[in-house]
């Protein structure tokens, strides 16, 4: 694959991972707009899991203390911390279910139109509007309890398709719960690791296996490239939080939305 692909690529990974716009929907569309060749889920995988190592050192405090929460929870104690570990697992439960299913299905492929990426970002762009705007702005993570873990998780479900966002579906629902802004992009990214790794794992087995030294190279240029551009991304998105809603990305995904559907049925 040419190395400006990788880095186009792994930018828009990058970039797009975290915020609530899809970074599987803007990937899927790299092809359909530039007429490269589709990259395939091979690297798609590759390059989340180049984002997923900023999420990792971003909030390395947190996840210190899920680690330690996880080994206080093998001793049979029950932390605050490890009472979130819990909740992660918990809510990556149902992902991994339907992701396999569906996965193993091949029903991910035909799922990658700009069509489909266009529909499902106005449709989930408009739900996270209502969240942002019905939810409080005071509940924490503290607060939360097993049902709204367990809601939040199987929220995930929705962004198996293209164009919904993972983080935005986990971001709406996590609203409509009443968790703060920055409460709900946080556990939404740390959410992003259980489910992540797991799939992360399934695709460095696969590439191993198949052998094909190029496609490993360039998962791996793809993955450190992602890596970077998505700890800026985490770190503005964070910080802009403190001062704004979620509305600029709400009219993004609209606009995106319509621009494709104009593109396709218009064009």
């Amino acid at each position: 694959m040419p190395l400006s692909q990788l880095i186009v690529l792994a930018i828009i990974q990058g970039l797009t991972e975290f915020l609530p716009i899809s970074s599987s929907g803007h990937l899927a569309l790299v092809d359909e707009l530039t007429g490269w060749a589709d990259q395939g889920v091979l690297i798609d995988m590759a390059i989340h899991v180049g984002s997923l190592f900023a999420v990792l050192i971003y909030f390395r405090k947190d996840v210190l203390e899920l680690i330690g929460g996880a080994w206080m929870l093998l001793r049979g104690e029950m932390t605050e911390a490890g009472r979130l570990v819990l909740y992660l697992v918990g809510a990556s439960v149902p992902i991994f279910v339907v992701g396999f299913a569906v996965v193993s299905s091949g029903l991910v492929d035909g799922l990658r139109g700009a069509a489909t990426i266009a529909w499902a970002n106005m449709v989930f762009a408009l739900l996270l509007y209502w969240g942002d705007r019905a939810g409080c702005t005071s509940r924490t993570l503290r607060e939360m309890s097993w049902g709204q873990a367990l809601i939040i998780g199987l929220s995930q479900i929705a962004a198996i398709m293209p164009g919904a966002s993972r983080s935005g579906v986990t971001m709406t629902a996590a609203r409509f719960l009443g968790f703060d802004r920055k409460e709900a992009a946080r556990f939404s990214m740390l959410l992003a690791i259980p489910t992540i790794l797991g799939a992360g794992a399934a695709t460095a087995l696969e590439l191993i296996e198949s052998g094909n030294t190029a496609l490993q190279t360039d998962a791996v240029i793809a993955a450190f490239l992602s890596f970077l551009a998505a700890w800026l991304s985490i770190a503005v998105f964070m910080r802009l939080l403190e001062n704004i809603s979620l509305t600029p990305f709400v009219i993004y995904r609209v606009v995106l939305g319509a621009a494709l559907l104009g593109w396709l049925y218009l064009g």
